[in-house]
């Protein structure tokens, strides 16, 4: 069985999901036969490639001020910490995530994908240095098992690698998906938004079991944040991601 996951480096829902999918997956008796394949989603294409703070583009977003903004990441950490993440209260950045998705399948091509995406998670969410820098996209490869050279030949390039991250995203919209993270499983079931690790044991046991077609069920597309598998998850999406209430 595959399961693809579209997730964005910016989107702290993305890197919350991940790690309670990957609690429901262990738990799961047939872990073994599930390939799972991480797939690019840019929240915001027309991000400028220099990283600026997370905090005022909140409070921009949101329409908050920067004390509330400020509140609003800490209640985001707090979630991350509930899962066994680190995650820091003040100091991020965020910039365009285009060149940290073609090194992804860069990653993927030399088996090293889901070590390289849990790294710039690390390095997005928890590291006080930005993440988005050529030279520490390098480094970051590096640390994830890949040739640095060749790492820093692929950043060099704007085509390496891009039209792939433009097939993910086509694909992704075809699918009606408007937010991430956004899990499919086996292109027959389809999940959206950082779940609990009980909806995701949930969608690996029903797309397991089925051995018919059943449509492709897409929770959470005008951002509510519902599952296709039932419950609510949050979600990233164009507009920015759902903050946890007050």
């Amino acid at each position: 069985m595959r399961v693809e996951i579209w997730t964005d480096i910016n989107c702290p829902w993305c890197y919350i999901g991940k790690a309670r999918f990957e609690q429901a997956l262990e738990r799961f008796p047939h872990r073994g036969d599930v390939e799972v394949v991480h797939r690019s989603f840019e929240l915001d294409p027309h991000s400028p490639a220099e990283a600026r703070p997370v905090v005022p583009l909140i409070a921009a977003k949101y329409g908050l001020s920067l004390e509330q903004a400020e509140a609003a990441e800490a209640r985001i950490a707090d979630n991350a910490h509930g899962e066994g993440l680190a995650y820091l209260r003040e100091g991020r950045d965020a910039a365009n995530s285009f060149d940290m998705h073609r090194l992804l399948h860069f990653a993927k091509d030399h088996g090293r994908q889901g070590q390289l995406l849990d790294a710039l998670y690390r390095a997005n969410f928890a590291d006080a240095r930005s993440a988005f820098a050529q030279g520490r996209l390098v480094e970051l490869a590096v640390e994830a098992g890949l040739d640095g050279e060749a790492a820093a030949a692929v950043l060099a390039d704007p085509d390496a690698y891009a039209e792939a991250v433009r097939e993910d995203e086509a694909t992704a919209g075809a699918m009606g998906a408007t937010g991430v993270p956004f899990f499919v499983f086996d292109r027959r079931l389809g999940v959206s938004g950082a779940q609990p690790a009980e909806t995701f044991t949930a969608a690996l046991e029903q797309a397991w079991e089925s051995r018919v077609v059943v449509p492709l069920l897409v929770g959470g597309t005008s951002g509510d944040g519902s599952g296709g598998s039932g419950g609510s998850g949050e979600v990233c999406g164009p507009d920015g991601c759902e903050l946890p209430q007050r």
